[in-house]
């Protein structure tokens, strides 16, 4: 069973797959989970009155799926994540509860067409926008009706046949995020950068495309390249669109598809060594008894001068009671904000190879009973376009195809802080 519940534990929309499970059920997961205000807090798997409840939520709106078979609750979750994604393609990216109930007969459809008898079937946004729509277009009634058959059974139902583009074009993103924690005397406690490649292909007829990074077995393997003197980065996992040939890439490590058309996430990746930080920070915090603070902040970017960072912004803490603050800096705006205890330095550009400093003096409101200053970290946020933390760079990508026409490559690298991007003081 499954079915969509919002915060007040009424039951939105639902549909019941099997006998095994009844309706009365959902009183359970109402009262000891929502009603208990457990969600947040909660492991997303609960055992409930002989029945298996995995959920997760969306907004306002708790997507549940309920049995009693021994199911395998990572793809039961994988199966909700899935559905979140294709309710978002089709009624928004924030859609609420009053969006799910202006559309109970599409969704009926999608539960149908996503699910048959509690197995998961065809989640593909692209294969079901062409047979659901929202009433805005409508199927030339000439097609092929072996064509519905061909698409969600076959092989490769991500890619129609058919598709031509006047140009022939792929666009290819490495999005990087990177966590970092440091110590107060610099040393890392934690590093970990989380990558994406994100492409969007405009490819005509079913070509098959080969894709290499810079990956640390790849080029040891690969004596003979041009890349064979180079060290190549050691990525830890990795995790592919399901169009990637994984039995390949175990043989030879080459990351060989068929691609969608259009936008989609080729891989995520994750690297833990060898980090190239992108600022270096030195802090220097001074208390001078209890009515005064004295802070000095050193940031240098790391690399290259021929780059440059955007839209830096720099959270130094100081303590709640704060009654004033002197601050200069080389450049850039910097302010204090009582709101967030928080001096908050911005640059909307920062060149590489290039530092600056913030002194502040801080006053503070002398307090009835003394408190020691926790020191919270520092927090960083940031954006570096053409550069990788991590040191991944796309090596080629190939595109084969019977006519043998041209493509046109792009390729772009952007950086950002992750969630987590703090030194302490």
């Amino acid at each position: 069973m499954l079915y969509l519940m919002n915060t007040k534990g009424d039951i939105v929309i639902s549909r019941q797959y099997r006998d095994d499970v009844s309706a009365s059920s959902t009183e359970s997961f109402r009262q000891k989970i929502v009603a208990a205000k457990e969600a947040s807090t909660s492991a997303p798997i609960r055992i409930l009155d002989s029945s298996t409840f995995i959920f997760t939520r969306h907004l306002n709106i708790y997507f549940v799926a309920v049995t009693r078979s021994n199911v395998n609750p990572s793809l039961v979750l994988e199966y909700l994540y899935q559905k979140i994604r294709v309710l978002q393609a089709y009624l928004g990216e924030k859609f609420t509860e009053d969006k799910v109930r202006n559309n109970f007969t599409l969704l009926y459809e999608l539960f149908d067409e996503t699910i048959d008898f509690g197995y998961p079937q065809n989640t593909s946004i692209d294969v079901l926008k062409m047979y659901i729509n929202l009433g805005k277009q409508r199927q030339k009634i000439a097609e092929d009706q072996g064509s519905l058959t061909s698409q969600i059974t076959g092989a490769i139902d991500w890619r129609r046949e058919g598709i031509r583009h006047k140009r022939n074009e792929v666009y290819i993103d490495v999005l990087e995020s990177v966590n970092l924690l440091l110590s107060a005397t610099g040393s890392v406690l934690r590093q970990e950068v989380t990558g994406s490649v994100m492409m969007n292909t405009k490819l005509t007829g079913m070509p098959e495309c080969k894709f290499g990074l810079n990956d640390k077995l790849v080029v040891e393997k690969d004596k003979n390249s041009a890349n064979a003197g180079k060290s190549g980065v050691s990525i830890d996992d990795c995790t592919f669109h399901r169009c990637v040939s994984l039995g390949r890439f175990d043989a030879d490590r080459t990351i060989t598809f068929i691609p969608p058309d259009g936008e989609f996430e080729l891989m995520k990746y994750r690297v833990t060594d060898n980090i190239n930080l992108p600022f270096r920070i030195i802090a220097a915090i001074q208390e001078d008894g209890q009515t005064r603070v004295s802070i000095n902040v050193k940031c240098t970017a790391t690399f290259s001068e021929k780059l440059f960072a955007s839209s830096v912004t720099l959270k130094i803490p100081v303590p709640n009671n704060t009654a004033k603050c002197k601050i200069k800096c080389t450049m850039g705006r910097a302010k204090y904000v009582p709101e967030e205890s928080s001096i908050v330095f911005r640059l909307k550009r920062f060149q590489g190879q290039s530092e600056c400093m913030l002194a502040a003096d801080v006053t503070l409101m002398p307090l009835v009973r003394a408190k020691a200053w926790s020191r919270p970290p520092l927090s960083l946020d940031f954006s570096v376009p053409m550069f990788t933390a991590s040191g991944v760079h796309v090596r080629f990508l190939k595109v084969f195809d019977k006519s043998g026409y041209t493509t046109n490559r792009w390729v772009r690298y952007i950086t950002k802080s992750g969630s987590s991007y703090c030194i302490r003081i």
